[in-house]
């Protein structure tokens, strides 16, 4: 029971950054849906503040709206040390589920869709709400034949200020408007580029961008053609006005609703021809940014000549956005682990491999695991090796702990089979501005890697606790993806910095078995 009027049900949605309940409101007897925002693995370390703040910001996004096609949020509580929102439940499924259930939406259908999904970003942009991760996933098909928009908990708020840092990348990457990609300030064009993926996906069955890694889905945002549309029927010169690379060559809003009609009547809107073929950035101008050694070369090397000044600063953001994204450095690609090593981020690229299973050192036992050590295997289906005298905790939030102390130490796992990120790197850097508001954070490392042949990034960095186990602490999160994004495992490790131990993380890497 939640502020002694919501009695929490079922458990029907979850993510990286959250949780949303079924849940009984007792004073008004209604059905609501709540949502628990969470910062993953991170809450026990004092992000109590942080999290409120971020669930309030949302919270005034969505209540600043006053449209039938955004979700009502009905309260803002907070609750044991985690902040909720209580909203409008909405009995149906979200169209990315839709689109798994049943597969391609009728044009006619999607264009009914996408006309209410138009109405709520206009009433959202009119009131100074930029949603910034419009997608499936975030579009409610209510039963009753209602569409709804949700999740602002990413969007940007004229006149406050944001969560996230300067020319951070926050949202799904292949529903992200090419001028977001290059570092460009979003606006209301950048909400229609991303209903038009939207409308692709819904008619299509596939993201239209989609590639097999974050740097190739980048490179299609910005550089390649739209595939051709099979199945969109009218529908078809709409998404591709909607997806012109140029911001100002997209409709506006207005112009899109008359298209989106028509559309919806079965008919093929003339005026969407205006805005069409779509416009591809200049060939060669990534591959020259990305060479497949996956160094990322110094701007003059890679800029192209440019007749206009504002293409050419275009491109530089776009080389650094890339380079943020792949690390910037040459042999992350085939790094699984790091050794056991204790120091600063400083030394941090001196490290190297630790020993591979083949040889794993001296003293060994069952089945090759450390003396002092035991395997266990998780009731959540994982395995890995712990020390002997770590015992498992868990408060029902989704996250499993091991520790020796009530966890002073502690080894943590989560274990996510519905990401919100298309990438390990991206869901990190979406975390730490939160973290950076404990009392003095700083980060050793936050790079991307490979773990296990699969998508991962690591993130290692320190600050002084003041609740629970009070002094300067240390962690390191390994994080990676599998299945190209089905799941995201994160194994994360903390305690007291001045009793570090990286080759415990490495150990637990090295053994570490992910649910069957």
């Amino acid at each position: 029971m939640l502020a002694d009027r919501y009695r929490l049900g079922e458990l029907i949605g979850r993510g990286g950054m959250g949780k949303v309940w079924r849940a009984h409101d007792e004073v008004l007897h209604r059905t609501v849906a709540v949502k628990e925002l969470t910062a993953g693995l991170y809450v026990a370390e004092a992000d109590r503040v942080v999290l409120h703040a971020r669930t309030q910001k949302e919270a005034r996004a969505a209540a600043r709206i006053n449209h039938p096609g955004v979700v009502t949020v009905h309260d803002v509580i907070e609750y044991d040390d985690r902040p909720w929102i209580v909203m409008e439940f909405v009995d149906g499924p979200s169209l990315a589920d839709e689109i798994k259930e049943s597969g391609t939406l009728d044009p006619r259908e999607a264009a009914r869709v996408g006309l209410h999904v138009l109405g709520a970003l206009r009433a959202a942009h009119a009131a100074g709400v930029l949603h910034r991760d419009v997608k499936p996933a975030n579009v409610l098909l209510a039963r009753d034949g209602r569409v709804l928009i949700t999740d602002f908990g990413i969007a940007a708020i004229e006149g406050d200020s944001e969560i996230t840092r300067t020319g951070e990348i926050v949202g799904s990457i292949d529903y992200l408007a090419p001028e977001r990609v290059y570092g460009e300030a979003p606006g209301p064009a950048s909400d229609l580029w991303s209903l038009g993926a939207t409308l692709y996906t819904a008619v299509e069955e596939r993201s239209p961008f989609r590639r097999t890694s974050p740097i190739s889905t980048l490179q299609a945002v910005v550089n390649d053609e739209l595939p051709p549309l099979t199945q969109a029927g009218p529908l078809e010169p709409v998404i591709r006005a909607l997806l012109r690379k140029d911001p100002a060559d997209r409709p506006d809003p207005a112009g899109a609703e008359r298209m989106l009609l028509e559309a919806m009547e079965g008919r093929r809107p003339k005026q969407a021809q205006a805005f069409v073929p779509t416009q591809s950035v200049p060939e060669g101008m990534l591959q020259d940014a990305i060479p497949t050694s996956r160094l990322v070369k110094p701007a003059p090397a890679v800029v192209p000549e440019a007749k206009d000044g504002h293409g050419r600063l275009r491109t530089i953001a776009l080389v650094l956005v890339l380079a943020v994204l792949i690390g910037g450095v040459v042999g992350f690609g085939a790094m699984k682990y790091r050794s056991a090593h204790s120091g600063s981020g400083d030394d941090a690229s001196k490290q190297s491999p630790p020993p591979s299973s083949a040889s794993p050192g001296p003293s060994k036992r069952h089945g090759g695991i450390p003396d002092g050590w035991h395997r266990v295997h998780d009731p959540e289906g994982f395995s890995m090796a712990v020390p002997d005298g770590w015992e498992r905790q868990a408060d029902g939030s989704g996250e499993i702990d091991y520790t020796p102390d009530d966890g002073n130490h502690f080894i943590r796992i989560s274990v996510d089979n519905d990401p919100d990120y298309e990438t390990p790197y991206l869901h990190q850097l979406a975390i730490e501005p939160q973290l950076k508001r404990l009392p003095h954070y700083k980060r050793l490392t936050l790079h991307v890697n490979s773990f296990r042949d699969e998508d991962a990034s690591l993130w290692e960095f320190t600050w002084t606790e003041t609740k629970g186990h009070p002094g300067l602490r240390r962690a390191i999160d390994q994080m990676y993806n599998v299945d190209h994004g089905r799941a995201e495992y994160a194994i994360y490790m903390g305690g007291p910095a001045g009793d570090w131990n990286r080759q415990r993380f490495d150990t637990v890497l090295r053994y570490w078995q992910p649910p069957s």
